[in-house]
């Protein structure tokens, strides 16, 4: 651990909130609880803020991976901070492979990837087919975030249809998109509801999320419950 390390651990120790840590480590039950401080979201973003573009950052950055959960949160959160695309890519690059757990993945979206959707379709493509979890996962999610309105094509449903593994967060992911796909682009994304098309707890799933969702109209969820019952 270098000296920035120790200085923002010092720092996250003093944010930290014991209640706000039990409920944090329910919802991360793949890393070890003593691994999760309890520091909440908006303070490590406030904490980003204060940290970016200054002389701890790329010291602590170069850290990686971090123990705690909340520090690479906030590596997440240093990183989106990143204006130049290609910069931004190469850190996102960097350090998706020390990725462990769902919150952190998702949480982590440099808003200048949306302004260069054409050169960010060939990192995504490049992380769907990765051998690294959480990789994949960020891959459907930034599919998923910035592909599914003014710049859909029914390519990128094969893209995620094509995605096989038995991980449970991949697999939670693809079942979001399509549920998302549904309600974005309801005649592309219908037929991928079908049984057969998706691997069937996949599709389970994605049915289920997409009868909870309020963007889903009533005739949509009639047509998903009777498609259910198949």
């Amino acid at each position: 651990m270098n000296q920035a390390e120790e200085i923002i651990r010092a720092q996250l120790l003093q944010m930290q909130d014991r209640e706000y840590q039990a409920f944090q480590q329910k919802l991360l039950p793949t890393l070890d609880p003593e691994r999760i401080l309890g520091v909440r979201v908006p303070q490590l973003r406030r904490y980003a803020k204060s940290l970016a573009g200054g002389g701890l950052e790329g010291p602590f950055c170069s850290a990686a991976p971090h123990y705690y959960y909340e520090e690479n949160a906030l590596q997440g959160f240093l990183i989106e901070r990143e204006r130049d695309f290609t910069a931004a890519l190469g850190r996102v690059e960097a350090f998706l492979p020390w990725v462990d757990n769902w919150a952190v993945c998702d949480s982590m979206s440099p808003p200048v990837f949306g302004a260069h959707r054409a050169e960010f379709l060939t990192a995504i493509r490049r992380w769907l087919g990765a051998e690294h979890p959480y990789t994949v996962r960020y891959g459907l999610g930034m599919l998923m975030r910035y592909f599914l309105e003014e710049d859909f094509r029914e390519e990128y449903l094969e893209w995620a249809g094509a995605v096989q593994s038995g991980e449970y967060y991949i697999k939670m992911m693809q079942a979001w998109f399509f549920a998302t796909a549904l309600a974005k682009q309801p005649a592309a994304a219908s037929p991928w509801f079908e049984k057969g098309r998706l691997e069937e707890w996949v599709r389970a799933k994605a049915i289920q999320k997409a009868l909870e969702s309020r963007r889903i109209s009533l005739q949509q969820k009639a047509a998903l419950r009777a498609l259910r019952r198949l």
